[in-house]
């Protein structure tokens, strides 16, 4: 992790967001941007790691972020708030050419799909191979030039 003023200010920005929030398996969420904070390598790439589900999954919005963060920072995180109504692969082509955002959503797709973290959720078998293809697809996207 890349300790400054600014990703210190995100740190603490994601862990009021998801104070009281857990992940599948029972986790305080905030586990899962920190996780994904630790293999960046630059203060935008752990910034946008922090703050990646903030604007998805709290009350957290993208102009509220832009007051504190930089328009690189805030661009990844929208790129990365996806949109229920929106295609999910076309959600990913579009990350694909924001190199920042796809350095955070490779993170986010490895670590969601770690099988120790999936056999610990509950999910039916079915369920879990579906989502695990559906992100091999996605990092094909990603990583195909």
């Amino acid at each position: 992790m890349i300790y400054t003023e600014l990703t210190v200010k995100a740190m603490k920005l994601a862990y009021a967001a998801h104070q009281g929030q857990t992940d599948k398996c029972g986790v305080p969420y905030v586990f899962h941007p920190l996780h994904l904070a630790e293999q960046m390598n630059d203060e935008y790439s752990v910034c946008a790691a922090l703050l990646h589900d903030t604007v998805e999954d709290t009350d957290i919005t993208l102009e509220q972020l832009a007051e504190d963060f930089p328009a690189p920072v805030v661009e990844a995180v929208r790129l990365l708030t996806h949109d229920d109504d929106a295609d999910y692969f076309e959600y990913v082509r579009a990350i694909k050419q924001n190199s920042l955002a796809r350095a955070v959503k490779l993170a986010d797709l490895e670590h969601n799909s770690d099988p120790s973290r999936s056999a610990l959720t509950g999910e039916p078998h079915e369920k879990t191979a579906a989502r695990l293809e559906i992100y091999a697809q996605a990092k094909k996207i990603l990583l195909d030039e």
